[in-house]
Order: C-alpha cells, then sequence, then structure tokens
C-alpha cells in the first residue's frame, strides 16, 4: 500500500508542475496593448506568441494593458 500513495503523490505532483507550466506559457505570450492615457484608444499591440497577429483593430480577448502617453 505504501508504494501506492507515493504513486497517487507523484501523479498528483506532476499534474500541478503541468497546470503551472501551460498557464505560465499562456502569461508569458500574452501580447501588450498600449493604449493612450488622454485619448483611451488603442495605440499599438505588441504580439509575443509567433501566430498572433493581432492590431488594433483586432484586440485579443486576453492582453496586458499598457497605459502610454
Amino acid at each position: 500500500m505504501k508504494g501506492l500513495g507515493e504513486m497517487f503523490i507523484s501523479v498528483v505532483a506532476s499534474m500541478a508542475v503541468f497546470v503551472y507550466c501551460t498557464a505560465f506559457g499562456g502569461i508569458i505570450d500574452m501580447p501588450d496593448v498600449h493604449v493612450s492615457n488622454s485619448t483611451g484608444e488603442c495605440v499599438k499591440v505588441i504580439n509575443y506568441a509567433e501566430d498572433d497577429e493581432y492590431t488594433c483593430n483586432v484586440l485579443p480577448s486576453k492582453y496586458n494593458h499598457v497605459w502610454v502617453k
């Protein structure tokens, strides 16, 4: 029985590491949307993932909001 408990803990720990890495990877690739502080309009979008082609006209559903002058 001791081996079964250790295996269960290993599986749970592996799943936790996988979830953490997946979430962290999504945060790292999240685009930055620069928004003018005076007008409140999008100025530019910085894409970090190679496949992303977001612009001010096509904003992603999740992004880092960056206030600029």
